[in-house]
């Protein structure tokens, strides 16, 4: 089983972040408590009160479109789900994904004085920064559930160990999401063992699954220049740090379901400088089409 780590329950957080707001909710989830919303760092953003360096907001901008790919993946699954509770599983994962999004690339907006909107609808393919693996598409439920396995158990070490950042708004994004997070790695690692302990089908689908996605593991934890900068700083994690702890977490997973970690070639990746998949074109055109045919508008 996963290592276990304790928390008062999905979404039950609060974080102290001066300027945060009450117990309103955000666009995709309850707050509770005083735990930071996007509203409250474009708040922070406007009146001057914090303000991200280049480098910091081209980090942030990358865990941003992270979040915002995978949650436009996600959303397919709505209604489409084998089973009434697993569509809403998905369908919350995915707005908890969505949320980190919001946070990260409202964050990122302010060194350059655009809107979460802005960089998300307004950007073009070349300058999205998000990684190959989240922009493979669903596949059949196991492949969905084999990218999400690895998404979730990269994401909690990377916002686990974010939450030291010294950035406090980066630190504060971060300790909210891997409460989320933490949730969404253990419904992913429960839907590995079912379907490899399941039937021969599924045990079978579930390995084909993991074959897919593999060869988009290594991008993940690729450094360059700005993150070893950043990570010197103590603003972020370098990406190869957290390897060691990935591979032995999703390795006790994997032994316990009775499967193998794959040894498939990795893939060219890119991703972090603007160099995408032939699927990535695909979602931006559904995702941006609306608010570029009618700027501005609301609903």
């Amino acid at each position: 089983m996963p290592e276990h780590t304790e928390t008062s329950g999905h979404g039950d957080i609060s974080v102290g972040v001066a300027g945060s707001g009450d117990s309103s909710a955000s666009a995709t989830r309850i707050t509770p408590g005083n735990a930071l919303r996007p509203e409250d760092i474009a708040l922070e953003v406007r009146t001057g009160l914090v303000k991200p360096s280049a480098e910091v907001a081209e980090y942030a901008l990358r865990l941003g479109d992270d979040a915002l790919i995978l949650a436009q993946r996600l959303g397919h699954w709505i209604s489409r789900a084998p089973e009434l509770e697993e569509d809403v599983a998905l369908g919350n994962i995915g707005l908890d994904q969505l949320g980190h999004a919001r946070s990260f690339l409202t964050y990122a907006g302010g060194a350059w004085g655009k809107s979460e909107d802005d960089l998300a609808y307004f950007r073009r393919e070349h300058e999205f920064r998000s990684a190959h693996l989240f922009e493979q598409p669903n596949g059949d439920f196991a492949v969905t559930i084999a990218r999400q396995f690895v998404v979730s158990y990269y994401q909690f070490e990377l916002y686990r160990r974010l939450t030291e950042s010294t950035d406090a708004t980066l630190a504060a994004i971060a300790a909210k999401a891997v409460k989320e997070v933490d949730y969404h790695r253990d419904h992913s690692a429960q839907w590995i063992l079912r379907l490899a302990q399941g039937t021969e089908v599924s045990r079978q689908k579930m390995i084909h699954g993991l074959k897919l996605v593999w060869p988009y593991v290594g991008e993940l934890f690729a450094d360059d220049e700005l993150t070893t900068r950043l990570a010197e700083a103590g603003a972020a994690v370098e990406p190869s740090s957290l390897r060691a702890d990935f591979d032995r977490l999703t390795g006790e997973v994997l032994a316990e379901a009775g499967l193998e970690v794959p040894q498939t070639p990795a893939a060219p990746g890119g991703g972090r400088r603007g160099r995408h998949s032939e699927h990535l074109g695909y979602i931006l055109a559904e995702m941006q089409v609306l608010a570029r045919e009618h700027p501005g508008a609301s609903w």
